[in-house]
């Protein structure tokens, strides 16, 4: 045990060091250094080249491997960058000077459900800098709750913490938050959700770039069991770092009349759907590292029958 908090406190100072050092340069220095990583990470040290390679065939059969190899390095950028963007955003993104860095598209809607008392449920996916997404709904005065996994490091879990919660974002863990979920739900609060991960053989299996994908059932059974409107909602990147456009794509409300998506599959499906429409329009700022597409249920049922 002590020697494990001894590694954790040297990894939790290292990061400490790199974000000074971030936070030193100037940002377009450090996108300068950020396509250098991405060279070496792609071109040299191939980092998980082979799911992202895969990913990418199958979601835009289209492109030729010279094309996928340069979304990838595009990726590897923006993951970089991504990075800096959060190490800088604290100290120039306030409440005084936001519209300088943040462009809101398709807003009004948005407003009107976090200022209503009924609860929303904003959805969104590992596109974009979704870390500055809950600071800068935050900074505009829209504190919201976000499920997140506990970091094995406390020193770093901590640090993280303090730069998500800084305008007012709450963190319920990941394991035994449910009855958080619920309090904040019934008094008609927003919860944010990062809802492109893979969910297991036993999830609810929808349609995402053409192939079946297991995504979390919750997200759908807390919308339809706590009166919740959704929105699928990213932020993304402009034409340089740590400028952004906060998009509400799409809402929907399963409780109004007349509304024909009311179950758990088509509600998944319905902002599946729309997150992949988030993607097409800008491939590079996703995180095409996962493996989300992992189906093991024809395997599983041959194991049964033999």
């Amino acid at each position: 045990m002590q020697a494990r908090r001894v590694v954790d406190y040297g990894v939790y100072w290292v990061v400490r060091v790199l974000v000074c050092v971030a936070q030193a340069v100037r940002i377009e220095t450090g996108q300068q250094i950020a396509r250098l990583l991405a060279w070496l990470f792609c071109d040299v040290l191939h980092v998980r080249s082979g799911v992202v390679d895969d990913n990418l065939a199958h979601a835009f059969p289209e492109m030729s491997a010279t094309e996928r190899l340069r979304l990838a390095r595009r990726m590897w950028e923006h993951l970089f960058v991504m990075v800096i963007e959060v190490a800088h955003a604290p100290r120039k993104i306030h409440e005084t000077n936001w519209r300088r860095y943040v462009t809101l598209a398709n807003s009004a809607e948005l407003v009107e459900y976090l200022l209503d008392d009924r609860p929303v449920l904003i959805v969104s996916a590992h596109l974009g800098n979704f870390e500055a997404g809950g600071y800068v709904l935050g900074v505009l005065g829209f504190p919201t709750y976000t499920i997140a996994r506990t970091l094995d490091n406390p020193y770093l879990n901590r640090f993280i913490g303090r730069f998500r919660g800084a305008t007012g974002q709450h963190i319920i863990p990941k394991k035994g938050g449910f009855d958080q979920i619920l309090e904040v739900l019934a008094r008609g609060g927003a919860m944010t959700f990062l809802a492109d991960q893979y969910a297991g053989p036993k999830g609810c299996w929808v349609e995402f770039f053409g192939r079946p994908a297991s995504a979390h059932k919750a997200i759908a059974l807390l919308a339809l069991r706590n009166n919740a409107r959704l929105s699928a909602s990213a932020i993304r990147r402009l034409d340089r770092p740590l400028h952004f456009e906060l998009i509400n794509y799409a809402t929907v409300d399963p409780h109004e009349v007349g509304n024909t998506i009311g179950t758990v599959r088509e509600l998944t499906q319905w902002y599946t759907a729309r997150l992949e429409e988030l993607i097409r329009i800008v491939p590079d700022q996703y995180w095409w590292l996962h493996r989300r597409w992992k189906d093991t249920r024809e395997k599983k049922r041959a194991k049964q029958a033999a």
